[in-house]
C-alpha cells in the first residue's frame, strides 16, 4: 500500500485524519449468540489481537468488560439490554437514526485521557444479508474494525478480508500488515495528522 493509500483508512467524511489504537488489554464479551458462534468469534478476536500484539483478558479493571459484542434482529431490543444505556450515551435517539438508515451494523468507541481506545461496542443485527454470512467471514470482519479507530469510509472500496481460491477468508494481507505497523510501539497510540501514515508505512513489512 502506499502512503496515500494508508491515510485515506483513517481520514474520515470531513477529511480529518484520525488514529488511535487500544492502549490496554482487551476484555470481550458476546451477546445474542450460541456456544458454536460464541467459538468463532472469540477465535476471530484472540487472532486478530494476536496479529496487533494486544493482549486478550478475562476483566477489564475500570469496566469489567471492554469489548461488547452484540448480536439481535431488531434494533429496538438494544434500549431493553440492562444499563446499555449508561455505557452508550444518547442509546435511544442513535437507535432511531440507526432504525432510519436501515443499518445493520455500528460501533461505538470510548477513549481513554491521553486518546487511545479504552472500551468498543459492537451492534450487528442479524438482517438478510448478514445471516447469510459464514459466521467466520462476520466475526473476522467485526473484529478487524474494532482493532483500531478506522475512518468511517475506510472499507467502502478496500475489503478488510480475503477470499481463498478453495473458499473461506483470511484477514487481506494488506490490512493485516496495517494493523501490525499500528501497534509497534515506537508509533504514537493517537495521531491527528496525516504525516502519521508516513511512520506507519514506513514499517510496514515487504511482502
Amino acid at each position: 500500500m502506499t502512503p496515500d493509500e494508508i491515510a485515506a483508512l483513517f481520514t474520515r467524511s470531513d477529511d480529518s485524519y484520525l488514529f488511535a489504537r487500544w492502549g490496554r488489554p482487551i476484555a470481550p464479551v458476546v451477546f445474542g449468540v450460541t456456544d458454536e458462534t460464541l467459538a468463532v468469534v472469540k477465535g476471530a478476536t484472540e487472532a486478530v489481537a494476536a496479529l496487533a500484539g494486544i493482549e486478550v483478558a478475562e476483566t477489564d479493571p475500570e469496566l469489567g468488560s471492554n469489548l461488547m459484542v452484540f448480536f439481535f434482529t431488531d434494533w429496538d431490543e438494544l434500549p431493553e439490554v440492562p444499563d446499555l444505556g449508561n455505557l452508550v450515551p444518547d442509546l435511544v435517539p442513535l437507535v432511531g437514526r440507526l432504525k432510519e438508515a436501515d443499518a445493520n451494523q455500528y460501533r461505538v468507541f470510548r477513549f481513554d485521557e491521553a486518546g487511545a481506545i479504552k472500551a468498543c461496542f459492537v451492534f450487528v443485527r442479524m438482517d438478510a444479508h448478514l445471516s447469510e454470512t459464514p459466521a467466520e467471514t462476520l466475526a473476522l470482519s467485526q473484529m478487524v474494525q474494532t482493532v483500531l479507530l478506522w475512518s468511517d469510509r475506510a472499507f467502502m472500496e478496500t475489503s478488510s478480508l480475503a477470499v481463498l481460491p478453495e473458499g473461506g477468508v483470511i484477514l487481506n494481507p494488506e490490512i493485516a500488515n496495517v494493523i501490525r505497523a499500528a501497534y509497534n510501539p515506537v508509533l504514537p497510540a493517537v495521531a491527528q495528522d496525516a504525516s502519521h501514515a508516513l511512520r506507519l508505512f514506513a514499517r510496514m513489512e515487504t511482502p
